[in-house]
């Protein structure tokens, strides 16, 4: 035949739906031998991550604490973890008596709020508070506590009443 030539038509088909699935279907038939005769050839090399096997893999059941372990590392919540730990230990780690009579009420960017029960027990701590940091340290990590900032009592408020003085110092008493 010489390129002059015309070509015969060849039928013309309407590609629907049906011819489409019918030709996938036979694309992924004839391609699927191959597959497992790669498999014989060279098991190490093909895997096929939808099976389960007889090996662990991150679909099984895994532990509790390594899944709560990643979460915490995911989200970096280690060292909030850690101050809350050591500051429900608080009464252990300063030691009790100082324990019983002060409680700490918060912590961010290394300062640490600690409130007393008195005004004696407020002037206490903040002459332990250098031995406190540095004992918090040892727990935590160095430098994760900078700073405490001790609180004395919270008192009633004399503001209001029949018998308030605009301007007035009030009661000078701390009530412990």
């Amino acid at each position: 035949m010489s390129s002059d030539e015309p070509k015969p038509e060849e039928p013309v088909t309407k590609a629907d739906g049906l011819e489409l699935a019918r030709a996938l279907t036979r694309a992924v038939a004839s391609a699927a031998p191959v597959a497992r005769a790669k498999k014989r050839l060279n098991p190490k090399k093909w895997t096929r991550p939808e099976v389960s096997g007889a090996h662990p893999d991150d679909r099984d059941p895994q532990l509790l604490d390594a899944t709560l372990g990643r979460l915490v590392q995911d989200h970096g919540w280690g060292l909030d973890l850690k101050v809350h730990g050591v500051l429900a230990r608080w009464a252990e780690l300063v030691g009790a008596e100082i324990g019983d009579h002060s409680t700490p009420e918060s912590f961010a960017d290394g300062r640490l709020v600690v409130r007393a029960d008195s005004t004696a027990w407020a002037t206490q701590l903040r002459l332990l508070a250098p031995d406190v940091v540095r004992r918090l340290n040892t727990e935590l990590g160095h430098g994760t506590v900078i700073q405490i900032e001790v609180l004395g009592p919270v008192g009633p408020t004399w503001k209001k009443g029949p018998r308030s003085v605009r301007d007035g110092r009030g009661p000078r008493d701390t009530y412990g």
